[in-house]
């Protein structure tokens, strides 16, 4: 048995039985990033020595005879852009070289209170803004499959570390897709729950009103595991809904029987590789066959969404990312007088992509295109949540494709913005209306996964890790997994 490989549930399994310890387990996946890392570039940073010493805590108390959570001594990764304690956060950004935050996130701090073995952090897109981990300060991520290709972004270390075996599960952000994209091209599962399901304090700021943590996994039973470690109030973030935390692996059921699936046509968008469109109808046969109620629908202000989302988010992020002067922390270029220092700091510190996106979204708010561009994207992104609203009166679900293709080539995209916005099209909607998603392996096109893509009204994840459970039980995904 290769521990680097199995799931967090068969880990912890495994543990409990004294059949393995955590240190072993531990071990397994640190030797499995040592030997495929300098291929995947999954971590900007790694913290071995810190993990062996936690893992090590976990052994001693299981040898003690405590009753552990389910998390206790699970190796998981970390996206670079949630703060931890002691250990530099960078968000892939030469902006925050040396930043070492005095914190952990709050989704950090209920992973540490779990007992949860903490490898390092993972590559992302700078300040998690596109949608392959290519506009990193540090290098590409490659993708697993196929190390020519992107992984998604911008969580694709997260995606990647566990496609690749180099962590049991990791945590993700989500502001367009970047959780759920990586997945599908990844082959893996990623759940991006309701907006203020989990807390984003200590989660450096995007796009504040489209954020959100999640977890990326092997499998469906293992992101139900981390939501449920994750989820909840948390008095530091305002935005934090108050509700009951439940253990999800309750709703893992292969029962389906009478669940009303909703396909919405305009997912199935213009330019989309008619294999993969075939993959997700197929995929949503099968679970026709395992005995849901699945009839078309449409949510017509989905052709708004990708434009408002656009606008919106880099408004947002033009705003977030004004704290980042050289004055507080990070990097810090001097100059002849304070605006100059300013400005230095910033053109050095900041790449490409995020510099397009912060003079997007500074024009967008200016005096005299406000209402003509921000305005009408929230007046855009409030049809598209009625869209939902009246979509959930008659379905518990929609099932969607995740992005137009499978993992396109490293550098084919990343001199077009247009051609790389393009692949979150089928994501933003979610992240617009606050709605949770997951994302679940269903197929493989030419080689490379294809990930389908499952939504719910507020608050539905129980029923999204129910479906996407007996999906994930029905078929033989395992057996193409790459190990």
């Amino acid at each position: 048995m290769n521990l680097a490989e199995i799931t967090a549930h068969e880990a912890g399994d495994l543990l409990r039985r004294r059949e393995i310890s955590a240190a072993e387990l531990t071990d397994a996946v640190l030797q499995q990033i040592d030997r495929s890392e300098s291929t995947i570039h999954a971590y900007i940073t790694r913290t071995p020595d810190e993990a062996r010493r936690q893992a090590a805590e976990i052994d001693r108390r299981f040898a003690a005879g405590e009753d552990l959570p389910a998390l206790a001594g699970i190796p998981i990764a970390l996206k670079d852009n949630l703060s931890t304690k002691g250990i530099r956060t960078t968000c892939a950004s030469k902006i925050l070289d040396g930043y070492v935050p005095p914190y952990d996130a709050t989704a950090v701090e209920r992973l540490r209170a779990a007992g949860a073995v903490i490898l390092g952090k993972t590559n992302l897109d700078e300040f998690a803004m596109g949608s392959s981990t290519e506009f990193s300060a540090f290098y590409p991520t490659a993708n697993p499959w196929d190390p020519s290709l992107v992984p998604g972004g911008s969580s694709g270390g997260s995606a990647a570390a566990v496609a690749a075996n180099e962590a049991t599960v990791a945590l993700g952000s989500d502001t367009g897709g970047s959780i759920r994209l990586p997945a599908s091209f990844c082959g893996v599962v990623g759940l991006k729950p309701t907006y203020g399901r989990v807390s984003r304090y200590g989660l450096v700021a995007f796009g504040s009103s489209l954020d959100q943590i999640g977890p990326l996994t092997r499998d469906v039973t293992d992101a139900a595991i981390v939501l449920s470690a994750i989820a909840g109030r948390d008095p530091r973030d305002s935005t934090s809904l108050d509700w009951p935390v439940q253990d999800y692996r309750q709703s893992l059921i292969s029962e389906v029987k009478g669940l009303r699936v909703g396909v919405p046509n305009e997912y199935f968008v213009e330019g989309m590789d008619p294999m993969v469109a075939e993959a997700i109808r197929r995929a949503i046969a099968k679970i026709a066959e395992l005995g849901a109620n699945v009839d078309e629908t449409s949510l017509p202000n989905t052709r708004y969404a990708l434009a408002a989302y656009y606008v919106v988010a880099p408004a947002e992020a033009s705003s977030n990312l004004a704290r980042y002067d050289g004055v507080k922390y990070g990097l810090r270029v001097d100059g002849s007088d304070v605006w100059e220092m300013f400005n230095r700091t910033r053109e050095v510190g900041f790449g490409a992509e995020v510099k397009r996106r912060i003079m997007v979204g500074t024009y967008t708010l200016s005096a005299g295109y406000y209402e003509a561009y921000y305005v009408q994207a929230m007046k855009a992104r409030t049809l598209i949540k009625q869209d939902f609203d009246r979509a959930f009166e008659r379905f518990d679900v929609l099932a969607v494709p995740t992005a137009p293709t499978v993992a396109f080539p490293l550098g084919a995209r990343i001199e077009d913005p247009v051609a790389m916005y393009l692949t979150d099209v089928c994501t933003v909607t979610v992240n617009a209306a606050g709605l949770p998603g997951l994302v679940v392996p269903c197929a493989l096109v030419r080689g490379l996964p294809v990930g389908l893509q499952l939504l719910g009204a507020p608050g539905s994840e129980d029923t999204l890790l129910r479906i996407g459970y007996a999906f994930e039980q029905s078929g033989d995904w395992k057996a193409t997994r790459l190990t």
